[in-house]
């Protein structure tokens, strides 16, 4: 359903339901918040199911890394006293030892990812909760990535939007590449005329 630039597909209905579920489930077994399952979802659920099935296993991963950095920094912190200056040092240094791991291991597409974790996870735990907060957190992410999967297996996407959004995804890369070789083309050197 398109009304002028404004469209409802059905990968924007499934994200929906996905959110939906994840709700539902949180609310019906007392498991707490949905946030981390539903951001799961909605990062998972992708125009295929094979994307999906990518881009949820990256979720899992980049989670799996920050629950791990969170729950280990918050271990560190009780054995070390908790005071606003192990924060103010820990925190940022988590982050950084978060990127070069990503970068070491060439999981360049989880930064974003485990470092949202990270922060979720310690700037939301409750007081006396470590390492089975963290795992709890990394279950909603396989949680939330199952719903993405199943949504997408159960719900079938048209051809015709298929190839409406395939469209859309090229033609915003043609627009990105533009930009790219335009901000290339600017940093050029420009070459002097000898006199």
């Amino acid at each position: 359903m398109e009304l002028g630039q404004f469209r409802l597909g059905m990968r924007t209905v499934k994200t929906g339901i996905a959110v939906a579920i994840c709700i539902l489930i949180f609310h019906y077994s007392g498991r707490g918040t949905p946030m981390i399952a539903s951001l799961s979802a909605v990062f998972a659920l992708r125009e295929d199911i094979e994307t999906t099935v990518k881009f949820g296993k990256s979720r899992i991963l980049g989670n799996s890394i920050g629950a791990l950095i969170a729950a280990l920094f918050i271990f560190i912190q009780g054995q070390l006293g908790s005071s606003f200056l192990i924060e103010l040092i820990g925190i940022p240094f988590c982050i950084m030892f978060i990127i070069i791991i990503c970068d070491g291991i060439n999981y360049n597409s989880g930064i974003i990812g485990a470092i949202a974790t990270l922060l979720i996870i310690y700037f939301s735990i409750p007081n006396n909760e470590t390492f089975i907060y963290a795992l709890e957190r990394v279950g909603d992410t396989f949680i939330g990535t199952f719903i993405a999967i199943t949504i997408n297996h159960l719900i079938r996407t048209p051809a015709h939007e298929e190839v409406k959004e395939i469209k859309a995804d090229l033609k915003t890369l043609d627009e990105e590449k533009a930009e790219l070789e335009e901000l290339l083309n600017d940093t050029k050197p420009k070459n002097s005329k000898k006199k």
